[in-house]
């Protein structure tokens, strides 16, 4: 079947996926070219009564309650759309930092709405990649080609809102979810253009069937 990226970014309610819920989601699918495939996914999620979100996230967002439920899906219509329309088979879920953030609030969002939690990242050829770890092993391994930036202190910093403006990409809307799927699109194409056999090498990895090809543990062998 053929693969496909589908970029995707959340903006929540506050850090924690067992108890925090999704407030935006927004998405783009391309070929693996990284041209767009049609439309993208941007919309608000209804904010259950039961969750008091962080002052903290609501800052930095901008997303209220009340536009939410003003605007928004229901999570339930969000759960359905996630696991039936967007994450479909050969479907590479690519984010950034989403192995470790957005990946488990898409976890926890299926199972409270009676869905496998894990299949949409594993089944028929779906998979998941995080932009940050290629990001960070492009930064240590083969750096050439791109702008690295540094922050007020003078130290290396693997921001996404900081690795755009170095490198002249728009990013104008920082953590709102549609202009930082935009933005990472942009400097995936970006690791693509500067090292391309880095980037395959990398998109490979993420199956851990090449990884066991790779380092053989029974014989204990590279």
């Amino acid at each position: 079947m053929a693969q496909t990226f589908f970029f995707y970014d959340l903006e929540t309610s506050g850090f924690r996926a067992q108890t925090d819920r999704i407030m935006q989601f927004a998405g783009q699918r391309t070929d693996m070219d990284l041209q767009p495939i049609g439309e993208p996914y941007n919309f608000l999620v209804t904010l259950s009564d039961d969750t008091l979100p962080s002052p903290d996230a609501l800052m930095v967002t901008g997303i209220t309650p009340q536009k939410t439920l003003e605007e928004g899906y229901s999570e339930a219509e969000c759960a359905r759309m996630v696991s039936e329309e967007i994450f479909t088979p050969g479907t590479i879920a690519v984010g950034f930092n989403n192995v470790r953030f957005d990946d488990e609030f898409i976890r926890h969002l299926l199972w409270r709405n009676f869905y496998d939690p894990y299949e949409w990242s594993w089944k028929d050829e779906r998979s998941r990649w995080d932009m940050l770890d290629v990001v960070r092993l492009t930064r240590a391994l083969r750096p050439d080609g791109i702008e690295w930036p540094m922050d007020a202190n003078g130290q290396p910093t693997n921001r996404l809102e900081l690795i755009t403006k170095a490198n002249g990409i728009a990013h104008d809307n920082a953590h709102d979810a549609f202009a930082d799927v935009a933005a990472l699109i942009e400097v995936t194409k970006l690791v693509k253009r500067a090292q391309p056999q880095l980037f395959d090498y990398l998109l490979t990895m993420r199956d851990k069937r090449a990884v066991q090809r790779l380092v053989n543990l029974e014989t204990k062998q590279p």
